[in-house]
């Protein structure tokens, strides 16, 4: 990686970890920590929280017709969800080890923790569990996927990509076969920090 782009890569890195200490001062503004994993709230803010809860029978009365005409188109997505998650966690079980790539932890992008919040019923946080293990599952198959390009691709495309996955930026400018060839086997042995 050339000096300047190594440089810009730094300072991504450490505004990332100043964006973490912010993120973490905002759960003591609001009043809650995690400690082994477990998210425990001050006292008195769970009661706020209750107070502040939609009961199911005034949401559903207020609940828009053409939201409800949808939720089963937007549901349906389970099936596909659960197809990809089966065969993407096997693929990573079977060749994984075979290329010596280290798996990818299923709970380090499927969360399930908005349950925890008092001030959401039944139906929000069903929606809420739905959207975390689909939001959650596509990271999880897309760092799966940068894992395996990584192994067998790892080149740069020749135009800009939109949203590239954490790897892309170590990976070898498009054009450049020496750096290629010099590379690859470093590359495939390097699934440390992302970048």
């Amino acid at each position: 990686m050339d000096r300047n782009i190594g440089n810009i890569v730094g300072k991504i890195r450490a505004l990332e970890a100043e964006l973490e200490q912010e993120l973490a001062k905002r759960g003591e503004d609001l009043r809650f920590s995690i400690e082994n994993r477990k998210i425990r709230f001050e006292n008195g803010v769970l009661a706020e929280h209750k107070k502040l809860k939609v009961a199911l029978l005034s949401y559903l009365a207020h609940a828009r017709l053409r939201h409800i005409l949808v939720a089963p188109i937007v549901y349906s997505l389970i099936l596909p969800f659960l197809l990809l998650d089966s065969f993407v966690s096997l693929y990573q079980a079977i060749c994984f080890p075979v290329y010596r790539i280290p798996k990818v932890s299923r709970c380090d992008h499927i969360v399930f923790d908005r349950h925890n919040l008092a001030y959401l019923n039944i139906i929000e946080k069903a929606n809420c569990a739905y959207c975390s293990y689909g939001n959650g599952l596509i990271s999880y198959v897309r760092e799966i996927a940068a894992r395996t390009e990584q192994y067998w691709c790892p080149i740069k495309h020749a135009r800009r990509i939109s949203g590239g996955h954490s790897r892309y930026r170590r990976f070898v400018d498009f054009g450049d076969a020496k750096s290629y060839r010099d590379s690859l086997e470093k590359l495939r042995g390097d699934y440390g920090e992302k970048e």
